[in-house]
């Protein structure tokens, strides 16, 4: 573990009746980064994630988040960390806002309104603040999700697989916020099973296959382990709307031009 680590994990390993889910798990992640835990359904993702965030005791390994250890401080490991699972915690009721103004106050903090309006204006929501959530798309709902457990500063954040079932758009929407994590200070711990989010957001990555980190490293270090492949130049092929315009012409498309362009082509 280093100084700069806000997460630190060796030999985690966990097993529910005979299946081994984790077997030995090592890493670390560096404060104010973007980590992608990478790894296909059932690698052992959301173990991690709940190991760390003291909702699971693992069977052998030690690991440490903000400076705690997790079996023996987990109550200064919750206060350093905010969790945002793979379905969202917001309550439709309410509006944006109400949610926000809600988390505030059951955390005994000061000013829940202007908490609330900041971390609205933050993740791009101040105009559908008054709106119930019932109303808010997919996007807006994980965004509003991630702000809620921002309140209070954690500075370590697990998100687990959060861009699960939603449409492109909305992934993107995801990507920004969690940016924005970043470049506030936030720590992030990020899993996922889509290789162009982890390529998009992560400062490091690493791969979880069959329970143990197979790979670990900055994209670039990880394109490196696999040479560059030979490029083969071959005959461009006809598409669909070269073959069609070949046969009845140009001039539906181009007009006279078209027109001029076929006469020349065929002289």
């Amino acid at each position: 573990m280093t100084i700069d680590s806000a997460i630190h994990v060796q030999g985690l390993a966990k097993s529910y009746d005979e299946h081994q889910v984790l077997r030995g798990v090592d890493f670390d992640v560096a404060r104010g980064s973007i980590f992608a835990l990478l790894g296909s359904n059932g690698a052992g993702k959301t173990t991690v994630v709940k190991s760390l965030s003291t909702l699971l005791r693992p069977d052998a390994g030690t690991a440490s988040v903000n400076g705690f250890d997790v079996a023996t401080q987990p109550a200064e490991v919750r206060e350093s960390i905010s969790l945002t699972g793979q379905f969202t915690a917001v309550d439709e009721i309410l509006t944006g806002r109400e949610n926000l103004v809600l988390v505030a106050q059951l955390r005994h903090l000061e000013d829940p309104g202007t908490i609330a309006d900041d971390l609205l204006e933050r993740f791009g929501l101040t105009d559908a603040a008054a709106r119930k959530v019932s109303t808010y798309s997919g996007g807006m709902r994980r965004r509003l999700d991630i702000a809620m457990s921002l309140i209070g500063n954690p500075p370590v954040n697990f998100l687990d697989e959060p861009t699960t079932g939603l449409d492109p758009e909305a992934r993107l929407e995801v990507w920004h916020a969690v940016k924005e994590l970043a470049e506030h200070g936030t720590t992030v711990l990020l899993t996922t099973q889509y290789l162009d989010e982890a390529e998009q957001l992560a400062d490091r990555i690493a791969i979880l296959h069959e329970g143990r980190i197979i790979v670990n490293g900055t994209l670039a270090e990880l394109k490196q382990l696999i040479p560059p492949a030979e490029v083969e130049y071959i005959e461009k092929q006809p598409t669909l709307e070269d073959v069609f315009f070949a046969l009845v012409g140009d001039d539906d498309k181009y007009g006279d031009a078209g027109r001029d362009r076929s006469l020349a082509t065929s002289n």
